[in-house]
């Protein structure tokens, strides 16, 4: 078997069941990794693949997920009136040429309600995570004596929830948008199945009627994060 990375759960759940005897050099417009290479039993390139439905749900699903999963990484680093390790963690600094999360060099914590503290793992790199900080959009001050940075976080203004408000919306839009273009990804790959005839003009409606249903799913995720996000804000 031959061992390459795939990047799509759809090439990687074909290559699960072939035995490969040789190796394509390249595959074109598909992004191959470690587990392995697409199965090509339909002479269709990866963006050309004809899906069936399973297979259409599945890669829609957790493309959609993974859409989710950064709406609420992103408002996890927005700043509240509360001091929480999830302000800072996610920041990268240039470690040795490598951008690198804040907490993979660093212990953050929180001693006091109103205050985070990050202490470096090498001192060498406090002047970096200090430069990080203050180009992020994180809006703290980092003050440093050498050995440990601390960031008060002081209670919000009105101006600024009504910012952070804003901002939240803006991640919801983005997210949602890209809900949707997973969507209209997935209906194109039920209309090729059907005009392939490797499904009906029934299989591919239902198939998209199911994409649409996990759509509905994602978007009220998004939503009920982003309003959560919200009365957090101001209330706090």
């Amino acid at each position: 078997m031959i061992g390459l990375r795939v990047s799509c759960s759809v090439c990687y759940l074909r290559l699960a069941a072939l035995n490969l005897t040789f190796l394509a050099a390249t595959i074109h417009n598909c992004e191959l990794s470690t587990h392995a290479i697409q199965h090509l039993s339909k002479t269709k390139t990866c963006k050309g693949y004809i899906m069936d439905a399973d297979e259409i749900l599945l890669d829609a699903e957790e493309r959609m997920e993974k859409a989710v999963t950064v709406f609420t990484e992103q408002l996890t680093g927005l700043r509240t009136g509360r001091a929480t390790p999830g302000l800072v963690d996610s920041i990268r600094i240039d470690y040795y040429g490598s951008q690198t999360p804040l907490k993979q060099v660093a212990n953050i914590t929180v001693p006091e309600p109103q205050q985070i503290l990050i202490r470096p793992f090498d001192a060498g790199t406090m002047n970096e995570i200090v430069k990080a900080i203050q180009s992020s959009d994180v809006g703290l001050a980092p003050m440093s004596d050498g050995r440990v940075i601390r960031l008060n976080v002081p209670p919000l203004s009105r101006e600024r929830r009504q910012q952070l408000v804003s901002r939240t919306k803006e991640f919801a839009e983005d997210s949602r948008v890209s809900v949707r273009n997973i969507r209209r990804d997935a209906n194109k790959h039920a209309d090729n199945a059907e005009k392939d005839k490797s499904m009906s003009e029934d299989q591919r409606d239902t198939t998209k009627d199911e994409v649409q249903t996990l759509t509905k799913k994602f978007e009220g995720m998004i939503n009920s994060a982003a309003a959560e996000k919200e009365k957090q804000v101001m209330d706090e």
